[in-house]
Protein backbone atom coordinates (compact mmCIF):
# COMPACT_ATOMS: atom_id res chain seq x y z
CA UNK A 1 0.00 0.00 0.00
CA UNK A 2 1.15 3.49 -0.96
CA UNK A 3 0.18 7.11 0.20
CA UNK A 4 -1.18 7.73 -3.93
CA UNK A 5 -3.19 4.18 -3.53
CA UNK A 6 -4.53 5.72 -0.44
CA UNK A 7 -5.49 8.55 -1.94
CA UNK A 8 -6.78 6.94 -5.06
CA UNK A 9 -9.00 4.66 -2.87
CA UNK A 10 -10.08 7.10 -0.56
CA UNK A 11 -8.98 5.47 2.56
CA UNK A 12 -7.87 8.68 4.28
CA UNK A 13 -10.04 9.68 6.62
CA UNK A 14 -7.83 12.38 8.65
CA UNK A 15 -5.10 14.38 7.57
CA UNK A 16 -2.98 17.56 9.15
CA UNK A 17 -0.25 19.22 8.63
CA UNK A 18 1.91 18.59 12.54
CA UNK A 19 5.53 19.55 13.58
CA UNK A 20 6.88 22.76 13.74
CA UNK A 21 4.16 24.31 11.47
CA UNK A 22 1.65 23.29 14.10
CA UNK A 23 3.44 24.13 17.50
CA UNK A 24 4.24 27.88 15.22
CA UNK A 25 7.82 27.18 15.64
CA UNK A 26 8.73 26.83 12.39
CA UNK A 27 11.32 28.76 10.47
CA UNK A 28 11.21 29.85 6.76
CA UNK A 29 13.72 26.10 6.24
CA UNK A 30 10.94 24.25 7.98
CA UNK A 31 9.58 21.33 6.42
CA UNK A 32 5.83 20.72 6.19
CA UNK A 33 4.89 17.44 7.89
CA UNK A 34 1.48 15.59 7.28
CA UNK A 35 0.07 13.03 9.42
CA UNK A 36 -3.43 11.37 9.18
CA UNK A 37 -5.24 8.04 9.72
CA UNK A 38 -6.63 6.15 6.88
CA UNK A 39 -8.97 2.65 7.20
CA UNK A 40 -8.38 -0.31 5.20
CA UNK A 41 -10.93 -1.90 3.40
CA UNK A 42 -13.20 -5.05 5.31
CA UNK A 43 -11.11 -7.75 2.73
CA UNK A 44 -7.56 -6.32 3.69
CA UNK A 45 -8.75 -6.17 7.70
CA UNK A 46 -10.00 -10.16 7.29
CA UNK A 47 -7.39 -11.22 5.21
CA UNK A 48 -3.65 -11.23 4.58
CA UNK A 49 -3.24 -7.61 3.61
CA UNK A 50 -3.04 -5.24 6.88
CA UNK A 51 -0.99 -2.89 7.08
CA UNK A 52 -0.90 -0.43 10.12
CA UNK A 53 1.50 2.40 8.57
CA UNK A 54 2.28 4.16 5.04
CA UNK A 55 5.29 6.73 4.88
CA UNK A 56 6.77 8.26 2.33
CA UNK A 57 10.87 7.75 2.07
CA UNK A 58 11.93 10.31 4.57
CA UNK A 59 9.01 10.29 7.49
CA UNK A 60 7.42 13.53 6.37
CA UNK A 61 4.03 12.19 5.34
CA UNK A 62 3.10 9.56 7.72
CA UNK A 63 -0.73 7.50 7.68
CA UNK A 64 -1.57 5.00 10.77
CA UNK A 65 -4.46 3.07 10.02
CA UNK A 66 -7.20 3.32 12.23
CA UNK A 67 -6.25 0.11 14.49
CA UNK A 68 -2.74 1.00 15.38
CA UNK A 69 -3.80 4.83 15.59
CA UNK A 70 -6.05 3.47 18.51
CA UNK A 71 -3.43 1.38 19.44
CA UNK A 72 -1.01 3.92 19.73
CA UNK A 73 -3.51 5.78 21.35
CA UNK A 74 -4.06 3.57 24.35
CA UNK A 75 -0.36 4.46 25.28
CA UNK A 76 -0.52 7.86 25.15
CA UNK A 77 2.24 8.35 22.28
CA UNK A 78 2.25 12.35 21.95
CA UNK A 79 1.98 12.34 18.23
CA UNK A 80 -1.09 10.67 18.18
CA UNK A 81 -2.30 12.89 20.86
CA UNK A 82 -1.42 15.64 19.18
CA UNK A 83 -2.96 14.58 16.33
CA UNK A 84 -6.26 14.77 18.05
CA UNK A 85 -5.22 18.27 19.75
CA UNK A 86 -4.37 19.63 16.28
CA UNK A 87 -5.69 23.46 15.57
CA UNK A 88 -8.10 24.26 13.23
CA UNK A 89 -6.45 25.86 10.31
CA UNK A 90 -3.75 22.62 9.75
CA UNK A 91 -6.64 20.19 9.52
CA UNK A 92 -6.52 19.37 5.53
CA UNK A 93 -9.38 16.85 5.77
CA UNK A 94 -11.55 15.37 8.45
CA UNK A 95 -14.37 11.84 7.69
CA UNK A 96 -17.45 12.55 9.87
CA UNK A 97 -16.96 8.69 10.96
CA UNK A 98 -14.12 10.17 13.11
CA UNK A 99 -16.30 13.07 15.02
CA UNK A 100 -16.71 10.76 18.43
CA UNK A 101 -13.22 10.03 18.77
CA UNK A 102 -12.35 13.94 18.33
CA UNK A 103 -15.45 15.03 20.29
CA UNK A 104 -14.06 13.24 23.24
CA UNK A 105 -9.93 13.52 22.68
CA UNK A 106 -10.06 14.72 26.61
CA UNK A 107 -10.79 11.24 27.77
CA UNK A 108 -8.38 9.82 26.27
CA UNK A 109 -5.76 11.55 28.20
CA UNK A 110 -3.77 9.40 31.25
CA UNK A 111 -1.38 8.96 33.49
CA UNK A 112 0.75 7.63 30.93
CA UNK A 113 1.64 10.89 29.68
CA UNK A 114 3.80 11.31 32.66
CA UNK A 115 5.93 9.33 30.95
CA UNK A 116 5.45 9.50 27.28
CA UNK A 117 5.83 13.19 27.20
CA UNK A 118 8.29 13.39 30.17
CA UNK A 119 9.88 10.25 28.67
CA UNK A 120 10.03 11.51 25.48
CA UNK A 121 11.77 14.84 27.04
CA UNK A 122 14.58 13.20 28.62
CA UNK A 123 15.56 11.73 25.38
CA UNK A 124 15.39 14.74 23.71
CA UNK A 125 18.24 16.23 26.77
CA UNK A 126 20.32 12.91 25.78
CA UNK A 127 20.82 13.89 22.55
CA UNK A 128 21.66 17.73 23.22
CA UNK A 129 24.39 16.65 25.84
CA UNK A 130 25.19 13.25 22.99
CA UNK A 131 25.92 16.99 20.38
CA UNK A 132 27.46 19.11 23.44
CA UNK A 133 29.89 16.18 24.01
CA UNK A 134 30.79 16.23 20.02
CA UNK A 135 30.96 19.86 19.39
CA UNK A 136 33.36 19.93 21.91
CA UNK A 137 35.29 17.42 21.86
CA UNK A 138 35.71 16.11 18.56
CA UNK A 139 37.53 13.12 17.27
CA UNK A 140 40.45 13.61 15.23
CA UNK A 141 40.10 11.25 11.92
CA UNK A 142 42.98 9.41 11.93
CA UNK A 143 41.95 6.36 14.02
CA UNK A 144 44.27 5.50 17.14
CA UNK A 145 45.60 1.79 17.27
CA UNK A 146 45.82 -0.50 20.33
CA UNK A 147 49.21 0.51 20.91
CA UNK A 148 48.71 4.12 22.19
CA UNK A 149 47.06 2.45 24.37
CA UNK A 150 50.04 0.51 25.96
CA UNK A 151 52.05 1.90 28.80
CA UNK A 152 55.52 0.63 29.90
CA UNK A 153 56.28 0.70 34.29
CA UNK A 154 58.97 3.31 33.60
CA UNK A 155 61.08 4.79 37.14
CA UNK A 156 58.18 5.26 39.35
CA UNK A 157 55.25 5.83 37.22
CA UNK A 158 54.81 4.77 33.67
CA UNK A 159 55.42 6.28 30.27
CA UNK A 160 53.54 5.62 27.16
CA UNK A 161 54.86 2.39 24.80
CA UNK A 162 56.21 4.96 21.69
CA UNK A 163 57.94 7.28 24.17
CA UNK A 164 59.59 3.76 26.03
CA UNK A 165 60.57 2.67 22.48
CA UNK A 166 61.99 6.51 21.47
CA UNK A 167 63.81 6.33 24.83
CA UNK A 168 65.53 3.24 24.15
CA UNK A 169 65.84 3.51 20.41
CA UNK A 170 63.68 0.18 19.78
CA UNK A 171 61.73 -0.44 16.72
CA UNK A 172 58.15 -2.21 17.22
CA UNK A 173 59.01 -4.58 14.80
CA UNK A 174 61.81 -6.22 16.84
CA UNK A 175 59.52 -6.37 20.05
CA UNK A 176 58.15 -9.46 21.26
CA UNK A 177 55.82 -10.02 23.95
CA UNK A 178 54.70 -13.35 26.32
CA UNK A 179 51.59 -13.45 28.80
CA UNK A 180 52.41 -12.97 32.14
CA UNK A 181 50.23 -15.80 34.67
CA UNK A 182 47.89 -14.11 37.15
CA UNK A 183 48.40 -10.60 35.23
CA UNK A 184 45.48 -9.43 33.28
CA UNK A 185 46.66 -7.73 30.13
CA UNK A 186 50.09 -7.27 31.17
CA UNK A 187 52.87 -9.03 28.88
CA UNK A 188 56.75 -9.25 29.32
CA UNK A 189 58.41 -7.32 26.30
CA UNK A 190 61.85 -9.11 24.65
CA UNK A 191 63.52 -7.27 22.47
CA UNK A 192 65.62 -8.95 19.42
CA UNK A 193 66.29 -7.83 15.53
CA UNK A 194 64.48 -9.60 13.44
CA UNK A 195 62.87 -12.28 15.79
CA UNK A 196 59.57 -11.49 17.24
CA UNK A 197 56.41 -10.79 15.59
CA UNK A 198 56.20 -7.33 17.00
CA UNK A 199 53.35 -5.53 19.60
CA UNK A 200 49.97 -5.54 17.89
CA UNK A 201 49.25 -6.90 14.45
CA UNK A 202 48.51 -4.87 11.13
CA UNK A 203 45.67 -2.92 11.68
CA UNK A 204 47.14 -2.09 15.19
CA UNK A 205 43.74 -3.39 16.79
CA UNK A 206 45.22 -7.35 19.03
CA UNK A 207 48.11 -8.10 21.05
CA UNK A 208 50.60 -10.35 19.01
CA UNK A 209 52.07 -13.16 21.27
CA UNK A 210 55.50 -14.35 20.06
CA UNK A 211 57.35 -17.85 20.55
CA UNK A 212 59.98 -16.72 23.25
CA UNK A 213 63.40 -18.95 23.98
CA UNK A 214 63.17 -20.10 28.30
CA UNK A 215 66.69 -18.08 28.71
CA UNK A 216 65.35 -15.07 27.57
CA UNK A 217 65.37 -12.23 29.35
CA UNK A 218 62.29 -9.06 29.18
CA UNK A 219 63.36 -5.58 28.96
CA UNK A 220 60.25 -4.20 30.52
CA UNK A 221 56.86 -4.97 30.97
CA UNK A 222 53.79 -3.74 28.98
CA UNK A 223 50.28 -2.95 29.78
CA UNK A 224 47.69 -3.13 27.28
CA UNK A 225 44.71 -1.16 28.01
CA UNK A 226 42.23 -3.32 26.13
CA UNK A 227 38.89 -1.85 27.79
CA UNK A 228 39.90 1.51 27.27
CA UNK A 229 41.03 0.72 23.83
CA UNK A 230 37.76 -0.79 23.11
CA UNK A 231 35.77 1.83 24.45
CA UNK A 232 37.36 4.20 22.29
CA UNK A 233 36.45 2.32 19.50
CA UNK A 234 33.17 2.29 20.01
CA UNK A 235 32.90 6.32 20.76
CA UNK A 236 34.93 6.59 17.44
CA UNK A 237 32.37 4.56 15.00
CA UNK A 238 29.52 6.86 16.91
CA UNK A 239 31.38 10.00 16.09
CA UNK A 240 31.92 9.25 12.42
CA UNK A 241 28.78 7.85 11.59
CA UNK A 242 27.19 10.89 13.12
CA UNK A 243 29.20 13.43 11.10
CA UNK A 244 28.49 11.53 7.88
CA UNK A 245 24.78 11.57 8.66
CA UNK A 246 23.93 14.63 10.74
CA UNK A 247 21.64 17.29 9.35
CA UNK A 248 24.18 20.02 8.54
CA UNK A 249 21.98 22.73 8.44
CA UNK A 250 21.01 21.85 12.31
CA UNK A 251 24.68 21.40 13.07
CA UNK A 252 25.78 24.68 11.25
CA UNK A 253 23.16 26.28 13.10
CA UNK A 254 24.54 25.17 16.38
CA UNK A 255 28.12 26.47 15.43
CA UNK A 256 26.82 29.72 14.92
CA UNK A 257 24.99 30.04 18.14
CA UNK A 258 28.24 29.27 19.89
CA UNK A 259 27.01 27.60 22.88
CA UNK A 260 28.14 23.85 21.98
CA UNK A 261 24.33 22.32 21.96
CA UNK A 262 21.27 21.25 19.54
CA UNK A 263 18.88 24.05 19.54
CA UNK A 264 16.76 22.06 18.25
CA UNK A 265 16.62 19.05 20.29
CA UNK A 266 16.83 21.23 23.27
CA UNK A 267 13.52 23.18 22.37
CA UNK A 268 11.41 20.56 21.81
CA UNK A 269 12.78 19.02 25.50
CA UNK A 270 11.11 22.26 27.31
CA UNK A 271 8.27 21.98 24.52
CA UNK A 272 7.06 18.46 25.80
CA UNK A 273 8.01 18.96 29.23
CA UNK A 274 5.58 22.54 28.91
CA UNK A 275 2.78 20.27 27.63
CA UNK A 276 3.27 17.70 30.29
CA UNK A 277 3.10 20.07 32.70
CA UNK A 278 -0.33 21.46 31.33
CA UNK A 279 -2.04 17.81 30.67
CA UNK A 280 -1.43 17.58 34.67
CA UNK A 281 -2.81 20.47 35.33
CA UNK A 282 -6.04 19.49 33.55
CA UNK A 283 -5.37 21.93 30.29
CA UNK A 284 -5.57 19.19 27.92
CA UNK A 285 -2.78 19.72 24.75
CA UNK A 286 -2.07 23.33 23.50
CA UNK A 287 -0.37 21.75 20.58
CA UNK A 288 -0.01 25.69 19.16
CA UNK A 289 2.43 26.96 21.52
CA UNK A 290 1.69 29.87 23.50
CA UNK A 291 5.24 30.59 24.30
CA UNK A 292 6.48 30.16 20.70
CA UNK A 293 9.22 33.26 21.11
CA UNK A 294 10.79 31.51 24.29
CA UNK A 295 10.98 28.42 22.06
CA UNK A 296 12.48 29.64 19.49
CA UNK A 297 14.94 31.30 21.58
CA UNK A 298 16.15 28.59 22.72
CA UNK A 299 16.77 27.25 19.38
CA UNK A 300 18.59 30.37 18.57
CA UNK A 301 20.94 29.46 21.82
CA UNK A 302 20.16 32.75 23.39
CA UNK A 303 20.13 30.60 26.75
CA UNK A 304 22.94 28.96 28.65
CA UNK A 305 22.63 24.85 28.13
CA UNK A 306 23.77 24.34 31.89
CA UNK A 307 20.32 26.43 32.87
CA UNK A 308 18.23 24.92 30.28
CA UNK A 309 19.05 21.71 31.47
CA UNK A 310 18.73 22.75 35.10
CA UNK A 311 15.22 24.22 34.19
CA UNK A 312 14.17 21.04 32.34
CA UNK A 313 15.18 18.89 35.47
CA UNK A 314 13.61 21.03 37.48
CA UNK A 315 9.95 20.12 35.44
CA UNK A 316 10.83 16.40 35.54
CA UNK A 317 11.16 16.48 38.99
CA UNK A 318 8.21 17.68 39.34
CA UNK A 319 6.25 15.64 37.61
CA UNK A 320 5.41 13.02 39.72
CA UNK A 321 3.60 15.38 42.21
CA UNK A 322 1.74 17.51 39.61
CA UNK A 323 0.61 13.94 38.40
CA UNK A 324 -0.35 12.52 41.84
CA UNK A 325 -2.03 15.37 42.60
CA UNK A 326 -4.40 15.42 39.30
CA UNK A 327 -7.35 13.69 38.05
CA UNK A 328 -6.51 11.59 35.33
CA UNK A 329 -7.54 7.98 34.82
CA UNK A 330 -4.56 5.34 35.07
CA UNK A 331 -5.19 3.74 31.94
CA UNK A 332 -7.61 3.47 29.14
CA UNK A 333 -10.91 1.07 29.03
CA UNK A 334 -9.68 -1.83 26.55
CA UNK A 335 -14.03 -2.63 26.29
CA UNK A 336 -14.20 0.83 25.47
CA UNK A 337 -11.47 1.58 23.13
CA UNK A 338 -12.47 -1.65 21.08
CA UNK A 339 -16.24 -0.65 21.08
CA UNK A 340 -15.08 2.68 19.31
CA UNK A 341 -12.75 1.15 16.63
CA UNK A 342 -15.70 -1.01 15.83
CA UNK A 343 -18.21 1.40 15.20
CA UNK A 344 -15.91 3.80 13.47
CA UNK A 345 -15.11 0.94 11.28
CA UNK A 346 -18.72 0.03 10.93
CA UNK A 347 -20.01 3.30 10.19
CA UNK A 348 -16.81 4.11 7.62
CA UNK A 349 -17.98 0.38 5.90
CA UNK A 350 -21.39 1.62 5.29
CA UNK A 351 -20.74 5.21 3.55
CA UNK A 352 -18.27 3.31 1.15
CA UNK A 353 -20.90 0.89 0.59
CA UNK A 354 -23.74 3.35 0.07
Amino acid sequence: MTIQELKDKNLIVFEAITGSKAYGTNLPTSDTDIRGIFILPETDIMGMNYTEQVNDQKNDIVYYEIKRFVQLLRSNNPTILELLFTPQDCILQQHPVLEELFANKMQFLTQKCRYSFGGYAVEQIKKARGLNKKIVKPMEEARKGLSDFCWIPYEQGSISLAEWLKIKGIEAKDCGLSDIDHAKNCYHLFVEKDRYKGITDKDDVQILLSEIAPAAAPEAVLYANIEGFQSYCKEYRQYWDWVEKRNDTRYNETLAHGKNYDGKNMMHCHRLLDMCVEIAEGQGIRVRRPNREQLLAIRRGDYDYDLLLAEAEEKITNLDALFAACALPADLSDDYLNALLIRIRQAFYRQTKA
